[in-house]
């Protein structure tokens, strides 16, 4: 069973992440953090985004929201585009930011909105 985790969690990775991110994010692993990368690839992708209870969509802007509240700006880098990935549009994220900065206060929803506005310039440019 967990190498079918592990292979349905790469699969789904790539698919909500993108070729480019998850051949980078392999090339970087090493022997310190390659147990953290496996138990993400068998837990969090082959297990929970497969679930049938909600859509990547959905997933997505749990995620959004999720890395707001903790302040991981790395992660929802990653999460946006991700987003972006999974179909929502740009307004639709900005949405979430603007919701968030109403519960976790106005500098964690500025801060996403930063990070966001500068994916989208790496994105455009």
């Amino acid at each position: 069973m967990s190498d079918f985790l592990y292979e349905n969690g790469e699969r789904i990775r790539r698919e909500v992440l993108g070729e480019e991110y998850v051949k980078n994010s392999t090339a970087a692993t090493d022997a310190f953090s390659e147990p953290v990368r496996a138990f993400a690839i068998k837990h969090l992708w082959g297990d929970i985004w497969d679930r049938p209870g909600l859509d990547r969509r959905s997933r997505s802007i749990i995620n959004l929201a999720l890395m707001t509240a903790m302040n991981r700006p790395t992660e929802l880098k990653i999460h946006i585009r991700a987003a972006l990935n999974n179909g929502l549009t740009r307004e639709e994220i900005s949405e979430v930011f603007l919701q968030c900065a109403l519960y976790c206060g106005i500098p964690a929803g500025s801060e996403s909105t930063r990070v966001a506005k500068q994916l989208f310039a790496e994105l455009d440019g």
